[in-house]
């Protein structure tokens, strides 16, 4: 009975030692990706490379 006892006695000691004792947990915020603004993402370049080529060959 005396061991009984002590277990609650320590159990009961040891809960109200941890009150209030754990830190809040920190959330990463989301990471979000970047979205491209036009359709044509990477068109533009090699569209305006054929163009230059094209007036050159047609200046010659």
């Amino acid at each position: 009975m005396k061991k009984i006892a002590l277990a609650a006695a320590l159990t009961l000691a040891a809960s109200t030692a941890f009150a209030g004792g754990v830190a809040e947990p920190t959330v990463a915020p989301a990471e979000v990706a970047a979205t491209t603004s036009s359709s044509a993402g990477g068109m533009v370049v090699p569209l305006l490379l054929l163009l230059v080529v094209a007036a050159v060959a047609s200046s010659n």
